[in-house]
């Protein structure tokens, strides 16, 4: 078993510390279009015919998505069951409820979260309740900034309320008229998950808070500069810190929006930044088993374990909770991200960081789209892959990777020839673990912007 945990551990370091975006398609900006269409879809080589409904409606502050998906198997006839085998599934249609953008004075969104952050993000960034295709969630963020006081608050999953966080946050000085202190701001965060590893025979939970400061140096409508200190409890665990700053450039009318992150961390023992980061729902339902196959396909090699050990320990469950004390030795790293919007023609975005000295350690995220304006071609894609050393690693899908691209030829304005590729996981029943998926689906698309 101490072998096992050593491989636990160096599993966790490429866990860490923490992932980039993933969040679908990268958003355009505000949409009023209505999107379906039919074709085909191959899902592990069985093929299905798809009929889809996809509306997103945006009025002033308030957006609402639905996602109607109807997959019906080719041999059988028969509507694929899994996507519909629970009330939840149908809950799912609606896709999300949005009042506001993150980051207004008052922000709300229920249904797919696909990249909550709180803060700064050294306790919760990037999180995604949608990884697990089959079985998304319904969760719920809810914001408000009063200027003096605000706070953050965010659940993955209205259904069972498994993870809970929130980040509160004054300005003491915000009604002076001291330019450069009044927008000084102090804040609290606190994330706790109440069943971490999502077996109802185990009863565990992990908590992790922090206090934070920020100092926005510049703040006017076309330029923002601000600076941040971030520290970090794992209750009953370790500590971490971060320093870094924010600049963006906006409001150019349709030239050039541009916005950069720049962060330095420094990371305790028994302490992972970004612990309840975008991939969190893979590890919350996994087994030893899994984790010495994600070690396996980083060409790592287990000597001395039989096939027999092999399989008595690959339904032992387990959590990210149980790699913390493997996590023996002090480390630092970098972490920077860059989004830019170019003549409203061309949205881009990337981030990656690194433990220092530490192979295996890069995560990064790529994620670019088209505007809808632009004729006869429609492009979107984005891209995820931790454990990332070389140009390899960053060009290869497989158990590090989330990848999604969609492109179509515009016959007309509103009637699309439309590729999705989709590249995520799936849970598998049999053998309690998450697989990769791949997904094939050209179809005939109708969207009309409204």
């Amino acid at each position: 078993m101490k072998k096992v945990f050593q491989i636990c551990a160096v599993v966790c370091l490429f866990f860490s510390p923490g992932f980039a975006q993933w969040q679908g398609y990268y958003p355009t900006g505000e949409i009023n279009e209505f999107d379906g269409g039919i074709g085909i879809t191959w899902i592990d080589n069985q093929a299905y015919y798809q009929i889809s409904f996809q509306p997103d409606i945006s009025i002033g502050k308030f957006g609402i998505g639905l996602g109607l998906n109807l997959l019906y198997n080719v041999n059988t006839g028969k509507i694929r069951s899994r996507d519909w085998d629970s009330g939840y599934d149908y809950a799912r249609i609606i896709r999300y409820l949005r009042y506001g953008y993150k980051g207004d004075p008052f922000y709300a969104r229920v249904g797919a979260i696909d990249g909550a952050t709180l803060g700064h993000g050294l306790i919760m960034n990037y999180y995604n309740n949608q990884i697990n295709y089959d079985s998304r969630k319904l969760g719920m963020a809810f914001d408000l900034d009063c200027g003096v006081a605000g706070f953050e608050t965010f659940t993955n999953n209205l259904g069972r309320f498994e993870v809970l966080g929130g980040r509160v946050y004054v300005r003491p000085l915000y009604h002076s008229e001291i330019p450069f202190l009044k927008n000084l701001g102090f804040g609290a965060s606190y994330v706790a998950d109440v069943d971490p590893d999502a077996w109802k025979g185990t009863d565990e939970s992990v908590s992790e808070y922090g206090v934070d400061i920020e100092l926005p140096i510049i703040k006017s409508k076309f330029f923002n500069l601000i600076t941040y200190v971030d520290h970090a409890q794992i209750n009953d665990f370790g500590s971490g810190q971060s320093f870094g700053f924010k600049a963006d450039v906006n409001n150019l009318e349709t030239f050039f929006d541009f916005e950069f992150v720049f962060e330095r961390r420094i990371l305790g023992t028994q302490f992972l930044a970004g612990y309840f980061g975008p991939f969190y729902e893979l590890l919350r339902n996994t087994t030893l088993g899994e984790l010495i196959e994600y070690y396996e396909s980083m060409g790592g090699t287990i000597d001395g374990i039989p096939d027999e050990y092999r399989d008595a320990i690959a339904g032992v469950p387990v959590n990210k909770q149980m790699l913390l004390p493997m996590m023996t030795e002090k480390r630092e790293g970098w972490f920077g991200a860059m989004r830019f919007h170019f003549l409203h023609l061309l949205t881009a975005m990337g981030s990656y960081q690194r433990i220092d000295g530490q192979d295996n350690s890069g995560i990064m995220h790529l994620g670019t789209a088209l505007s809808r304006s632009i004729p006869y071609v429609s492009l979107e894609a984005s891209y995820d892959k931790w454990g990332v050393d070389n140009l390899k690693d960053a060009t290869t899908l497989d158990y590090r990777s989330v990848a999604r691209v969609g492109v179509g030829y515009k016959i007309k304005p509103y009637l699309l020839l439309y590729m999705d590729y989709i590249w995520n996981f799936r849970f598998n029943e049999d053998t309690q673990m998450y697989e990769p998926q791949e997904r094939f689906q050209p179809r005939l698309a109708f969207r009309y912007a409204f």
